[in-house]
């Protein structure tokens, strides 16, 4: 029966029938609808069977609510109010701020998941929702009616509250589901295929430069087949061109890169790979976990746990710090594999300095001066060029081609670099031949599991990975010395490295694309960086395990958000690695995200354009630093090629390009004292130029001084300019030294310079009669050599 013609027949019943098929016509639209959750007098049992079996209460501020847009005219009219009588929207608003006010109304939601914060927030929507409708459900527009006719309680808006709440608010629908989701206890059973075989685990533990992975790769290499998994692409590179070598074919897998070593294609039986591109399906016989200590990294744990757990290998030798042999031991027990431990001591000593280095003029062939920040590297290498020695430099951000380079210049007995400028990036993966380590400085920012920046002294860990390069085994250094640049801070490094390693606790874990989807299916209209909180908010975990940091992969969800792409296909440009720091890089994701939504290839002739191809060599430090992003560029089109084939298609060129720019970087970083100097040059003209103004100023309104005060207006002049020219340069100076852009001898050296210049400048007027004439004359000569 249609709507209007029941109202025709409801205008035609008396009073009394009309209560009785009011109440039939309700029931007839729950029974459609479902049920309301509950009535007042039935909470405690309703509350009970809704409660979460004992798990933590959902972090409600990550629940962002949706929006549910009031009811338009209706086709077949307002079919409540012809049941009943037009609503007066007054008296209705004072019947929603009732409902609010009721205590027991704000424990029933909280009894349904709505604490005070979601409570308040669906109740504007609510009342929203029905104030601004220009019709009303059949039912609700009823139970209101009979509200101001005091036919009906006030709590009996509840049930219609509660719906609207879950609206708004899906995941109070399905808390229980997505708890199920996220369970991310014994992740052991998630590899069926590694707890089908019974793997044998050996554990070779001891400091660096022990021969533990050393002797885990020889049993990689006399194996039928292997796998190696590293940390580091150089160390994937290192142990494929080793395997290679020693006539075992090998092949090597890392995010950017795929190389098959067989002539037909097919692949290898021994694979390279970085630990995350490992394959948990494919069977071996020896497998190699190099440096499990980094099961603990707040960022990529997950990957070692991954290998750990599920790698399909008979045998798995694990190489890395004592500090982890606890965990892996219970995390082992938990599928019922006994672990075997190998210790390794040191191959050559070490030992301590009893005094710190002080001055760069005590430097000596040899030397590594490990700083951890750019700015550092930058002034120590400038500092090292004006004694007139030179310097190796390697940071993190270089390329892999750039970092080898660099290495092979510093260990090369005929090269004339003896020095060596580097961050913590020489604590894995280069081979260096280093006599003594010097730390400029103890102090490194770093990043926890919680996403904050932590400015602390570096750990003990990391103080033994880095001191422990002094000295190697296979180098000309066959005794490895450690020490400070400053006094103060030796006696801190000796505790530090004095201190016993603490236990790694925790391993990493990581939600799955396939959880994310699942999530996704739940809570269709929700954003993934929102998804991501929702997952990491509802997951549990056993007490030997943690969620990792996500925030690069919030910051890139974020970052693309608004461009149209399926949920897998977001996933994977989230999961793509990026550094946030460089706006280049990030705004390339977006740009590459924009392309694949448009369904337009991103070919090689497209991305020249986009990098604006050819690029001049570095001209300054900003100029490198500009390469070293484009660099990074090419590696993420490298990265989402071998994801996405059809629209990145041009692997092999891109390749070859970057190989090219490779080339340009590392001229540049030869010549990055002569960059540093120019940056410096600018910079210090810069701040000359502005300091000449205030100077001029400052003279003028002097010399104004002086002509209204007593005595001679030469004498006063000439008093005052000196004077505001002595304070200027006492200031800026200060500054500079405070700021750390200048030390008190790089500042001689720059005035040297600059006078120079001046003095040079002085004679192209003289012989040219004109600056600009002379200038344009020096460039043409400067471009002609």
């Amino acid at each position: 029966m249609s709507f209007p013609r029941c109202a025709l027949l409801w205008a035609r019943l008396p009073a009394g029938r009309q209560a009785g098929h009011r109440a039939a016509v309700c029931s007839a639209h729950r029974a459609h609808c479902g049920p309301p959750p509950a009535v007042l007098g039935r909470v405690p049992a309703l509350a009970a069977s809704s409660a979460s079996g004992g798990s933590k209460a959902p972090n409600t501020s990550l629940f962002v609510p949706l929006t549910v847009k009031p009811q338009g005219p209706s086709a077949d009219g307002d079919v409540g109010a012809e049941l009943t009588r037009p609503l007066d929207k007054n008296e209705v608003k004072k019947i929603l701020d009732k409902f609010y006010k009721r205590k027991e109304i704000q424990k029933l939601g909280a009894d349904y998941g709505l604490d005070a914060r979601l409570f308040h927030q669906a109740f504007i929507s609510f009342r929203n929702y029905i104030m601004q409708s220009h019709s009303l459900d059949v039912d609700i527009h009823i139970v209101l009616n009979d509200i101001c006719f005091s036919a009906a309680h006030v709590d009996d808006l509840f049930p219609f509250f509660l719906r609207h709440a879950k609206q708004i608010f899906p995941v109070l629908e399905c808390k229980d589901d997505l708890r199920k989701i996220s369970d991310l206890r014994l992740p052991p059973n998630w590899y069926s295929e590694a707890r089908a075989i019974r793997r044998k685990i050996i554990f070779h533990s001891g400091p660096t430069n022990s021969g533990k992975t050393y002797h885990a790769i020889q049993k990689y290499l006399s194996a039928k087949s292997g796998v190696y998994c590293g940390p580091l692409k150089l160390l994937a590179h290192e142990i494929f061109e080793k395997s290679n070598a020693a006539g075992v074919p090998c092949d090597l897998v890392t995010g950017e890169e795929r190389v098959t070593v067989e002539a037909d294609g097919k692949q290898a039986a021994h694979v390279a790979c970085t630990v995350e591109m490992c394959s948990v399906t494919t069977p071996y016989e020896v497998a190699v976990i190099d440096e499990i200590q980094m099961i603990r990294d707040p960022a990529r744990g997950w990957a070692w746990t991954r290998a750990l757990l599920g790698l399909c290998a008979e045998e798995i030798h694990l190489c890395g710090e004592s500090a982890a042999i606890d965990l892996v031991t219970e995390l082992m027990y938990t599928t019922g594999e006994e672990v075997e431990v190998r210790n390794y001591k040191r191959l050559t000593p070490i030992s301590v300095l009893d005094h710190a280095l002080e001055s760069l003029d005590n430097l000596r062939p040899g030397d590594c001066v490990v700083c951890f920040s750019k700015n550092d590297i930058y002034s120590v290498s400038r500092q090292i060029e004006i004694r007139g020695l030179e310097s190796a430099v390697i940071y993190g951000s270089l390329p892999p081609g750039t970092k080898l380079a660099q290495a092979k210049k510093f260990n090369d007995p005929s090269d004339p670099c003896k020095i060596l400028v580097a961050t913590d990036a020489i604590g894995m993966g280069l081979n260096l031949s280093i006599r003594r380590i010097i730390f400029y400085s103890l102090i490194k920012p770093s990043i926890n599991e919680k996403g904050e920046k932590e400015i602390e002294p570096i750990t003990t860990s990391q103080a033994l990975q880095i001191a422990g390069r002094a000295g190697r085994f296979s180098s000309q250094y066959k005794e490895g010395e450690v020490t400070t640049m400053n006094r103060e801070d030796l006696g801190l490094l000796k505790e530090i490295l004095n201190r016993p390693v603490d236990p790694i606790r925790a391993a990493g874990l990581h939600p799955t694309a396939e959880q994310i989807e699942m999530f996704a299916y739940h809570l269709p209209d929700t954003t993934l960086s929102n998804l991501i909180d929702i997952f990491v908010d509802f997951s549990q975990v056993d007490g030997q395990y943690f969620v990792c940091n996500m925030d690069d992969f919030k910051f890139s969800a974020e970052l693309i958000q608004h461009i149209p792409l399926s949920l897998r296909v977001r996933y994977v440009f989230c999961t793509a690695p990026i550094n946030k720091k460089q706006p280049f890089v990030c705004s390339s994701l977006l740009q590459f995200a924009r392309q694949y939504s448009r369904n337009e290839p991103l070919t090689f002739a497209w991305l020249r354009r986009y990098i604006k191809w050819p690029l001049q060599p570095p001209k300054n430090i900003k100029d490198l630093m500009d390469l070293e992003a484009v660099h990074d560029v090419l590696d993420l089109y490298l990265w989402l090629s071998y994801r996405f084939m059809d629209m990145f298609p041009d692997t092999s060129l891109v390749r070859d390009l970057q190989k090219e720019l490779d080339g340009v970087i590392q001229d540049g970083v030869h010549n990055i004292t002569k960059l540093i100097k120019i940056s410096e040059t600018r910079k210090l003209l810069h701040l000359e130029s502005s300091l000449a103004g205030s100077q001029s100023r400052l003279s003028g309104t002097l010399k104004s001084q002086a002509r209204r005060a007593r005595g001679t207006k030469t004498a006063g002049s000439k008093a005052a300019e000196p004077l505001g020219a002595s304070a200027g340069e006492l200031s800026l100076a200060s500054r500079l030294v405070q700021q750390g852009l200048l030390t008190p001898d790089m500042l001689k050296q720059l005035e040297k310079e600059w006078m120079t210049q001046q003095t040079e400048h002085g004679q192209e007027r003289t012989e040219s009669g004109t600056y600009s004439k002379g200038t344009r004359r020096k460039k043409k000569e400067h471009n002609s050599d």
